[in-house]
């Protein structure tokens, strides 16, 4: 009996011994895992942005260090790096796994007081742009939401950076603001898939859509290309933010302050057409190339719909404010 307990206990032993051998070897597989991935899932966001600081010779390619912080200089990181963002978005994945490394590593960063921020893309091939696409503001205006989406353009000369001055034209009168989600293109495509459009997404940036009504509504046949695109009419940034730092890009709150006025306040839930389908709509007619900017429409609250019409005029200020996006700040001269 002696003999037969023993060796149940050596059996009992052994067999907690190896739970516990199996229960560490599960615990070190999970760290493991745990460790493999952290590489591809930073905790911190993608800000990137174009900027210049007295102490460097032209445009940069930079990391915001959080939505209203620093930046770090991507080209000291690595000379090699283009320094401009469609170049940048052209060369895919190779630049983009370098900005990750970037932004794992301690580096130095720039005070926000000593740089001048651009727009994150300049001289894109193309700016997109999609009117009445918001239900709210289909809603203001006491018409139908549309079946398929509006599309018109803006001329690349018209965007200037997030801090910039917007330039009251002597042709108009009537100049407006429009707050508004900006999508940028990361690679080419032509007849997308709604399923694979997102693939073509680098992320995303605020726009301020700035309009001058009386051209829009009463000149150049109603065309709305000329009232859309005089220069200075499409502030853009501060950043760049990559589409894997954006939860949901069809759920953030949206406004727009004019003198510390909230004048805009949505949500992009309201959008009719989400990026997937008007990427897929407008590839039917055009190739899209790393870089494109569109401008996916604005909610309710613009001047020209309130009793009685409200326009913008020299000294007033512009924010536009989109959540996880960032603010542009823009005085009207």
């Amino acid at each position: 009996m002696m003999a037969l307990g023993s060796s149940v206990s050596w059996i009992l032993r052994f067999s907690l011994q190896a739970l516990m051998l199996v229960s560490g070897r599960r615990r070190l597989l999970t760290a493991l895992l745990q460790a493999q991935k952290w590489p591809f899932q930073p905790s911190r966001d993608m800000r990137l942005v174009q900027f210049q600081a007295p102490h460097l010779v032209g445009p940069h390619l930079g990391l915001e260090t959080g939505n209203g912080g620093g930046v770090i200089n991507l080209n000291a990181f690595d000379p090699t790096l283009p320094k401009t963002m469609t170049q940048f978005l052209e060369q895919g994945e190779a630049t983009l796994s370098v900005a990750r490394r970037a932004l794992a590593a301690q580096l130095p960063v720039l005070p926000r007081s000593e740089v001048t921020f651009l727009a994150p893309v300049t001289r894109p091939d193309k700016v997109v742009c999609v009117g009445m696409n918001y239900v709210d503001h289909c809603k203001e205006q006491n018409v139908p939401v549309p079946k398929e989406p509006i599309i018109f353009s803006k001329f690349a000369s018209s965007i200037v950076g997030p801090y910039d001055e917007v330039v009251l034209p002597p042709e108009s009168q009537e100049v407006d603001w429009e707050v508004e989600l900006a999508v940028v293109i990361g690679k080419k495509g032509k007849h997308i898939k709604t399923t694979d459009a997102m693939a073509h997404v680098a992320g995303f940036t605020v726009a301020h859509d700035v309009s001058a009504r009386d051209w829009l509504t009463t000149r150049n046949g109603k065309q709305w290309l000329l009232g859309k695109t005089f220069d200075t009419f499409c502030p853009l940034g501060p950043a760049l933010v990559t589409k894997d730092s954006v939860a949901d890009p069809h759920n953030l709150k949206i406004c727009c302050r004019v003198n510390g006025e909230v004048v805009q306040s949505s949500n992009t839930n309201q959008m009719v057409f989400k990026t997937e389908d008007l990427i897929a709509w407008v590839s039917q007619f055009v190739t899209f190339y790393p870089g494109d900017v569109i401008l996916t429409g604005t909610p309710p609250g613009v001047g020209v719909f309130r009793k009685p019409p409200v326009f913008l005029k020299k000294g007033d200020e512009v924010q536009c404010e989109i959540e996880q996006l960032g603010v542009i700040i823009n005085k009207v001269v």
